[in-house]
């Protein structure tokens, strides 16, 4: 099996390598320290990355965008992240919805949001899912148990929705101005046959945002709570069919979401094995290099292999994804991996950087904070690996 890149893929992974280093480190740091709220947010690199097609790598070429595959969206979310994980997050998290929007959206849909998405260089995309008693049970949701899952509730007046409730640490909540909302339309069956999806404008009548959570890590990276109080939403913003909603969520476009934080923590691996290996190489203690202390290059060693094997998993997932391989769970299961991985390596540089005497060193522990984001993404572990159930029997 070849994985060679062609020129195309090449091209951006070095675009985004050159931008990770000279736009996004310098400022990582200074952004990881303002605690909470919304003032961690730079719109001007935002802007800067737009300038350069990552906001909107994967809209489709015939709506304007780069129609980038999943194989140089793994590529440039790596290199993205590796200047700053929460940065790479805000720019990949319109990806996901630029796939919903291209895979299942009307023309008339593209033609209102997908437009003026390509058109802003600050417009960003979340979804509203996640509600204060609906979380993960959201992903794999008992089958015949209509109490489980979404509450928030839409119900139709004429050819408008009116939509109340409340979902909470939603992603670019107080900067997005599009949002996908899942909704409850019949609350007396399971989520699977009584949700709707929503395209909500954040400027719309009845919607508002709540408060913005701070976070251990991924500061720069914006959740917040979305308040809905009799929310009119015109019919015609209906995403696939009435109580259809969560067939949307499905097939390579509906599982980017777990790909996407598997190549995010691919990123951060390798910052924390570079950053690792310039402290071994620079630090000295008992009269020699640390690179030259063997409990040193036990560590070194791991965290190199551990971060290998990811890469070789998120290229071969992204490679499925693109050849639309069927039956394969690697997009769900990639992101357990990824979990285990990135938690070990940046705890292996954190190490290194104890044994070089750094009491407290700022780079090494905001990557341990960042990585330990990953044990509550996308739902846990524990529901993520009821992808079994899909493998052939």
């Amino acid at each position: 099996m070849d994985f060679s890149l062609n020129e195309e893929q090449r091209t951006w992974q070095m675009e985004a390598r050159e931008f990770a280093r000279e736009e996004i480190r310098p400022v990582a740091l200074e952004r990881d320290r303002i605690e909470g709220g919304f003032a961690p947010w730079n719109r001007e690199i935002v802007r800067k990355g737009s300038k350069l097609g990552f906001r909107t790598l994967a809209v489709p070429r015939e709506w304007g965008g780069p129609g980038a595959d999943f194989v140089t969206q793994g590529l440039v979310m790596a290199e993205l992240a590796r200047g700053d994980s929460a940065i790479s997050k805000a720019f990949s998290q319109n990806w996901k919805w630029s796939h919903q929007i291209a895979e299942f959206c009307t023309d008339d849909q593209k033609e209102r949001f997908l437009k003026p998405f390509l058109a802003d260089d600050t417009y960003v995309m979340g979804s509203a899912s996640t509600e204060p008693n609906a979380g993960s049970d959201n992903r794999y949701p008992p089958e015949d148990d209509p109490k489980a899952g979404w509450k928030l509730r839409a119900e139709r007046q004429g050819d408008e929705w009116i939509l109340n409730g409340e979902k909470t640490f939603i992603a670019n909540g107080s900067v997005g101005k599009l949002f996908f909302v899942q909704t409850r339309t019949n609350p007396n069956v399971p989520i699977r046959e009584g949700t709707t999806l929503f395209l909500v404008p954040i400027d719309t009548p009845g919607v508002r945002v709540g408060k913005i959570f701070n976070k251990s890590g991924w500061r720069f990276y914006q959740n917040a709570e979305l308040v809905f109080d009799n929310a009119r939403v015109p019919h015609a913003n209906v995403v696939g069919e009435v109580n259809g909603g969560v067939k949307v969520r499905s097939g390579a476009a509906g599982e980017f979401g777990d790909f996407e934080l598997a190549a995010n923590a691919l990123g951060v691996c390798d910052a924390a094995c570079e950053y690792a290996m310039q402290t071994a190489k620079n630090e000295r203690r008992g009269g020699k290099p640390l690179y030259d202390h063997q409990f040193v290059q036990l560590k070194l060693n791991e965290m190199l292999m551990l971060t290998e094997a990811l890469r070789s998993y998120v290229m071969r997932t992204a490679w499925e994804m693109d050849s639309k391989v069927r039956g394969s769970v690697n997009a769900v299961l990639v992101m357990n991996y990824s979990t285990d991985v990135i938690q070990r390596v940046t705890r292996l540089n954190l190490e290194i950087h104890g044994a070089a005497g750094a009491a407290m060193d700022a780079t090494a522990h905001k990557l341990v904070r960042d990585a330990f984001i990953w044990s509550h993404l996308a739902g846990d572990t524990t529901q993520r690996l009821k992808a079994v159930r899909r493998l052939p029997k």
